[in-house]
């Protein structure tokens, strides 16, 4: 297996590394090549729910995948969490490089500019990492699959239960940019449903914030019950690390939270905590099987839900090339985006599910609460479910969204 490593520099401003791994499906050196570019958080806040793992995640769809007629590549890069640096390096895979396919991107605002240049360029990008509903909303396009979760599905999941339990007055802190600011929208629409109240909210500046004291005491003096905490990765953790070191008494609803921020927490932080994750290492046999693979190649970590998502979504686009072929399928991307649509997905992270018009992948969504440290097993074993909701009732209505792709 060869390895370069290469540096792209944007503007002087900012650098991103990229590698590209050849992984054979053939001998023959006249087949065409797929190439897969994961553009991911390898240095920011989402490094762990991302990061890496989701490269690895990348690479594992592909070795167990069983291609016909055609090799695949995998490059990488870091965006660094700047929407113009995603554009950028997106632009030049798709112009110069000869990437097919974008996966991951665990940013909202990068994904939001990533999915306008795979539009105008005709490729196709699949986003597992970040959470923004208007990727499946206003900003659809052709070109383009949200997989895993977004900030609806949070909401009436995560939301909705925090309010039935008597949670009905709430105060948000929120990352100023887009994902924050979609999450407590949603988040918000659930609430005045349920005849809820939100008291206040407050927006920090993302990323480079790691003081969060100065918003979590003008939380508390709103007299909310509920704190909103509308952000994810190295964030939710400062937030809740900090929130249970001044003594803030409201009830924490984790919007956003993955089991590498758990992890990192810890139980005795962490317990009690309500989340939504649609996807857990153990909570079947196939779950458990992907994972040990996983860690396998990720020795220490367990795959988060968006590792889960970039694996299961590569894996379904490759099984759309082998049908439709590789020439044809690299010819035109959004026709490879409506062949993949046409086909039902499965894979041992999701079970069996399906993509909709407006390139919304739905499958359930899972709600669940953090152990406390007498009720776990062993590290990693950090879950309890509290319910479901079901894959068709999971996500945002088709004619709720704004989508132009979906007819009135």
């Amino acid at each position: 297996m060869n390895l370069s490593r290469r540096t792209i520099t944007l503007g002087g401003l900012a650098s991103a590394a990229a590698s590209t791994v050849p992984l054979r499906a053939g001998r023959a050196q006249a087949q065409p090549t797929i190439k897969i570019g994961c553009l991911t958080d390898l240095s920011g806040p989402y490094r762990d729910l991302a990061g890496p793992g989701a490269i690895a995640a990348t690479k594992m769809a592909v070795q167990e995948f069983a291609a016909k007629g055609f090799n695949v590549e995998v490059v990488s890069a870091d965006h660094l969490n700047k929407p113009d640096v995603g554009a950028t390096i997106a632009r030049e895979w798709f112009d110069r490089d000869g990437v097919d396919l974008i996966v991951e991107v665990a940013n909202s605002g990068v994904a939001l500019a990533v999915a306008g240049v795979a539009k105008e360029k005709n490729k196709i990008f699949i986003c597992s990492g970040s959470a923004t509903s208007d990727l499946t909303g206003k900003s659809c396009n052709a070109s383009t699959i949200h997989w895993v979760y977004d900030t609806y599905m949070l909401a009436k999941s995560t939301g909705g239960a925090m309010v039935k339990a008597g949670g009905d007055t709430w105060f948000f802190l929120t990352a100023d940019y887009a994902f924050g600011k979609a999450l407590q929208r949603d988040t918000t629409d659930f609430i005045n449903a349920a005849g809820g109240k939100v008291l206040g909210s407050v927006a920090y500046p993302f990323p480079g914030t790691s003081d969060f004291s100065s918003y979590l005491l003008q939380a508390q003096s709103s007299g909310a019950k509920v704190l909103g905490i509308a952000n994810a990765g190295a964030d939710t953790i400062n937030t809740i690390k900090q929130a249970k070191e001044f003594g803030i008494k409201m009830r924490l609803a984790g919007l956003l939270l993955f089991i590498s921020d758990v992890h990192s927490l810890g139980l005795d932080v962490a317990q009690g905590i309500a989340l939504t994750d649609s996807f857990y290492w153990d909570m079947n046999a196939k779950a458990r099987g992907f994972s040990d693979k996983f860690i396998a190649k990720m020795p220490g970590d367990r795959p988060t839900m968006a590792h889960a998502g970039v694996y299961s979504s590569s894996l379904h686009y490759l099984k759309t090339v082998t049908e439709m072929g590789a020439a044809q399928a690299k010819l035109d991307g959004a026709a490879t985006v409506a062949r993949m649509k046409a086909m039902p997905t499965e894979d041992d992270c999701f079970g069996k599910g399906s993509i909709r018009i407006d390139g919304r992948c739905i499958h359930p969504s899972y709600l669940w609460e953090v152990k406390s440290p007498a009720e776990s097993k062993g590290p990693w074993d950090y879950y309890k479910p509290l319910g479901s909701t079901p894959a068709d009732e999971a996500f945002r209505p088709l004619d709720q969204g704004g989508c132009p792709l979906v007819k009135a």
